[in-house]
């Protein structure tokens, strides 16, 4: 089994859900998100002669979306997301795979992929 953890614009989340239902993902967690990535909040990366801003971070409103799949869907679920939550821009997000070793679902004590 896998977490696939992504961080998005907020305003992507209703075409990324979208995207992961017609997949047949079932169920996921969304968590309202402050921070930065390597651009540190900024729209670009310098000024106009190429030297590098030093201001601070500026921890910018996102979205985390977590998913738990079986194995052999990451490939399917990334691609979804990626689609769904591009715009081109700086700052699209991150998508992150991790395993995941156990799952129990409280109410029937179902585990692993039959959890999920």
């Amino acid at each position: 089994m896998k977490m696939v953890m992504a961080v998005i614009k907020p305003f992507k989340l209703d075409d990324v859900r979208e995207a992961l239902l017609a997949i047949g993902v079932e169920g996921m967690t969304v968590t309202e998100v402050r921070g930065y990535g390597r651009q540190r909040g900024q729209s670009d990366k310098g000024s106009a002669d190429g030297a590098k801003a030093e201001a601070a971070p500026t921890l910018l409103s996102k979205v985390k979306i977590e998913v738990a799949i079986a194995d052999g869907l990451e490939d399917k679920v990334i691609k979804a997301i990626s689609k769904a939550a591009n715009t081109g821009r700086i700052g699209d997000g991150k998508i992150f795979v991790y395993d995941l070793s156990h799952t129990v679902r409280i109410r029937t004590g179902e585990k692993d992929e039959a959890a999920l």
